[in-house]
């Protein structure tokens, strides 16, 4: 038997919020008075927010009441009832517990909390965990209709085009419980309220996300960037019919996220006895013999150079070491296939700093995945598909800054914000914010929606937005969202 052990990813139980702690700075009252705020040219008294599951206060694998109450246009709304905004109404789900059902059963499960009664370092996969075990029951049943006269057509799970499809209730349990009509569209319904003024935000994130959490294995495919465009464009059109304004947001490189930014390349100790093993001609010597033989007879018969065969055997080559840190074996889809020479080398390799693991596969590798068996597609992306991501989103911002301009729209860089926070942390007010799951404030336990915190600074990414391009004043009056009034993490026991 194969054995190996798997330390992985530990987290040490040493203050919570320790990159939340605020700073020893303590900066003095200003005592130069604010300015009154104003709305500069805009018209608050009917807010409508149009988007996916960060529009709705999706956090920590669930929806549930807290996040809806912490969702960045609840938010929004509050301080645009202080110049003439109206009520904001969410289609708040009936519990905390995160999940919804369909037809009694669930078809989403219990928002994830963070165990901290484990004492000690310990595999992430266990400090994480559902809060049912096996109460409080989930009491949301999606084919409960509860009207549709709300602000917040937030659809969790909804791509671009999904907004605009007639029928989608059928396919999205979110959207069933408010949609108007077995046959309505997202966007009519939302329209139907008649907004002033409308966010239109992280339209297109799932176009790509999508096939990002699936590794980019082809359940999921990316969405082509005409059909993105045509449904952005309808989305636009509808909501500015009317000559309502808003701001609409660019789509974040979702790689850098803490979903493929946790679990490294390279998470597996092997002792010296288990890397001999892995090693020899019952483990991968016999592949690695295999691959070296059939680069020989495509050298010999096809116009491959043998600098081109040495590159591709280094890369394919299997090999463990007695050391705490060595790479997993995916299969890469890319890799030149050589089973038509022979059906036992399928397109192994290991993995390199370049590839991203998804957090999926923190619960495998302690079972041998990618040590004993190969990794699956569906649990890394690969440098060609991150490729695809960067192209796609790419091409989706560029679209949504032309509409932007072409419509007077405000342009919200949730991208920069993201790129900055993953990269170098982001201050918002005494506190600084990074992508590191658990503990980087940003990020919830899913690692890839927003905690409370984060919401709050999307909120005021956009307010800020609003200002530089209506003229209204939210920041210089002093009317931002405060980053110590919104938490990092919900307690297990909320109910």
């Amino acid at each position: 038997m194969i054995r190996t052990k798997y330390i992985g990813l530990f987290i040490a139980l040493i203050g919570f919020t320790a990159c939340n702690n605020p700073d020893d700075i303590v900066t003095p009252d200003d005592p130069t008075p604010l300015p009154e705020l104003t709305a500069g040219s805009l018209d608050f008294t009917n807010y409508v927010a149009v988007g996916a599951s960060l529009t709705a206060g999706y956090s920590d694998n669930g929806l549930f009441i807290a996040g809806q109450e912490n969702s960045f246009p609840n938010m929004l709304a509050s301080q645009f009832q202080k110049i003439g905004g109206g009520d904001f109404l969410q289609p708040l789900v009936k519990d905390n517990t995160g999940g919804i059902l369909v037809g009694g059963t669930p078809v989403s499960g219990y928002r994830l909390t963070f165990n901290s009664n484990i004492p000690g370092p310990q595999p992430l996969n266990e400090f994480l965990e559902g809060i049912g075990k096996p109460v409080p029951p989930i009491t949301t049943e999606a084919g409960v209709n509860i009207g549709s006269d709300f602000n917040n057509f937030g659809i969790p799970g909804s791509k671009s085009f999904h907004l605009i499809a007639p029928g989608y209730a059928g396919a999205n349990p979110y959207y069933a419980r408010i949609a108007s009509a077995p046959t309505a569209t997202v966007i009519d319904d939302a329209v139907a309220q008649k907004p002033t003024f409308f966010t239109l935000s992280e339209i297109g994130a799932n176009d790509v996300l999508g096939y990002a959490l699936s590794g980019g294995d082809g359940s999921n495919p990316i969405t082509d960037v005409g059909t993105f465009n045509t449904a952005l464009s309808v989305l636009v059109d509808k909501l500015t019919a009317n000559e309502a304004k808003g701001a609409i947001s660019n789509v974040p490189n979702v790689t850098s996220i803490s979903h493929f930014t946790t679990v490294a390349h390279n998470p597996v100790p092997l002792d010296a006895a288990t890397a001999a093993y892995l090693n020899s001609m019952n483990a991968y010597g016999a592949y690695n013999a295999g691959i070296v033989q059939a680069y020989a007879y495509l050298v010999a018969n096809t116009p491959l150079t043998q600098e081109m065969a040495d590159a591709e055997i280094a890369q394919r080559t299997i090999t463990f070491t007695a050391a705490p840190n060595n790479s997993l074996v995916i299969l890469d889809e890319d890799l030149r296939d050589l089973t038509m020479l022979n059906p036992a080398l399928v397109n192994l390799r290991q993995t390199t700093s370049d590839d991203l693991i998804l957090l999926t596969a923190s619960s495998e590798i302690p079972k041998g995945v990618g040590v004993s068996t190969p990794m699956g597609d569906k649990f890394v992306l690969t440098p060609e598909e991150q490729n695809e991501i960067s192209d796609a989103t790419m091409a989706y911002n560029t679209t949504i800054e032309t509409i932007a301009k072409s419509k007077g729209l405000a342009l919200v860089d949730l991208n920069g914000v993201l790129e900055q926070a993953s990269t170098q942390g982001i201050k918002f007010d005494d506190f600084y914010l990074n992508t590191d799951l658990v503990f980087g404030g940003l990020v919830s336990l899913d690692g890839v929606h927003l905690t409370a915190r984060g919401y709050a600074l999307m909120a005021n990414t956009f307010l800020t937005a609003l200002d530089a391009t209506y003229g209204s004043n939210f920041e210089a009056s002093g009317n931002l969202m405060k980053a110590a009034d919104y938490p990092i993490a919900y307690s297990p026991e909320l109910e």
